[in-house]
């Protein structure tokens, strides 16, 4: 049995799955890229922050890095930007999986309060169904959160480097 032979199988919920999975897996690719963009550049992006800060003379050094401070949350929260995106598939991939447990655990109990045990094949249908968009959910969720986790060091890592960069050219 292929891939798209199971996420038939699953129905409308294996479908959600998948749209989910191929717009999470977009999103922390362009993430990554362009978070490795924002490292690559760290020292331009201080340099062109500080120049802005120290053109003021007559600022003190604590306005000044409180400015930079202001700065570099604005920059950093440009940079987060689509990581909740990724943290809420990882959240919802497991759940949507239950919810095709329950539904097709359902539609196997159905099968039997109508049809009685006689057919096994429509018995087995339900619970099948249960099993694939559980396994779908676990699939699509995985992967999500352990990007997410890795893209958020990425960010801690960025904003640490950023941070010292400002400073050293600030002080």
């Amino acid at each position: 049995m292929n891939l798209w032979s199971y996420i038939e199988e699953g129905g409308s919920i294996m479908y959600v799955l998948l749209f989910l999975n191929i717009v999470g897996l977009a999103l922390m690719a362009f993430k990554i890229y362009s978070l490795y963009v924002c490292e690559k550049s760290t020292t331009l992006t201080a340099q062109v922050i500080a120049d802005r800060i120290n053109q003021d003379k007559d600022r003190n050094t604590d306005s000044k890095m409180q400015l930079a401070r202001q700065d570099l949350n604005s920059y950093m929260a440009n940079a987060e930007k689509g990581l909740n995106a990724i943290r809420l598939i990882a959240a919802i991939a497991p759940l949507l999986g239950l919810l095709g447990t329950v539904v097709g655990v359902y539609m196997a109990f159905k099968v039997i309060a109508i049809a009685g045990m006689s057919d096994p094949g429509k018995f087995a249908q339900g619970l099948s169904l249960a099993l694939i968009t559980t396994v779908g959910g676990l699939i699509v969720a995985i992967p999500h959160y352990v990007g997410h986790t890795y893209l958020i060091g990425v960010l801690d890592r960025l904003e640490i480097h950023l941070e010292r960069e400002l400073a050293n050219r600030i002080l």
